[in-house]
């Protein structure tokens, strides 16, 4: 078991990946979409709100705007209606319909394949943009840093920074490359299914092995 203050070896990073995806393969976003646009709109709406609330939202929200042009000219209060449930919804619907319109005026209704432009984007903090860049274009620009991967990263030993973006700096220097997409999501269904905020279940985890926090409950 690898003991808590060390800087982790490139051993436990390759167990710590090996074991992740025996336990959950082949990952993807757990957001739905059809369009580019609609992707990034579900990541800004998932702030501080669970992906299972996000599609159930979704369906209806994209089948009533279909279009980005329907987003930049509809009446806020009517995107508002549509999220409520998603909590924030003042400045989601704000942030929604700034990212429209910049879309289409700056870059004309194609999300940008760079971090410093997707950045640009009302709604679009360095998360947003890992997330889409590498959905929509398998480019990893980061490390998504979500609140189970900001709690996991400690639990297992990999930082003790509690700041999302030394926490994400911190990855983007210890993990490989080719990882950091898969780590990512790994980390997020690992924090869902066996090590939640609230309870953990360390004797049915795939890293009970090699987890510094293991405990028996």
């Amino acid at each position: 078991m690898k003991k808590a203050g060390k800087k982790p070896s490139s051993e436990f990073i390759h167990n710590l990946y090996n074991l992740l995806y025996d336990e959950f393969g082949t990952v993807e976003t757990p957001l739905t979409y059809s369009q580019p646009h609609e992707l990034a709109i579900a990541v800004i709406l998932s702030a501080q709100c669970t992906d299972a609330r996000v599609n159930e939202v979704t369906p209806e929200l994209f089948k009533t705007f279909k279009s980005l042009e329907s987003f930049a000219n509809a009446e806020l209060t009517d995107i508002e209606k549509k999220i409520f449930s998603t909590g924030f919804y003042h400045n989601k619907a704000k942030n929604i319909q700034g990212f429209a319109r910049m879309l289409i005026s700056k870059f004309g209704g194609v999300i940008p394949k760079t971090m410093e432009e997707a950045i640009l984007l009302p709604g679009f903090g360095r998360k947003t943009a890992n997330v889409v860049l590498s959905e929509l274009y398998g480019i990893s620009a980061g490390f998504v840093v979500d609140t189970h991967v900001k709690r996991l990263t400690k639990k297992i030993g990999l930082t003790e920074a509690t700041d999302p973006v030394k926490i994400e700096r911190e990855m983007m220097e210890l993990i490989p490359k080719e990882y950091w997409r898969n780590l990512s999501l790994y980390l997020i269904f690992l924090g869902r299914k066996n090590c939640q905020a609230r309870r953990t279940e360390c004797s049915t985890c795939c890293l009970s092995k090699i987890c510094p926090s293991y405990s028996v409950d």
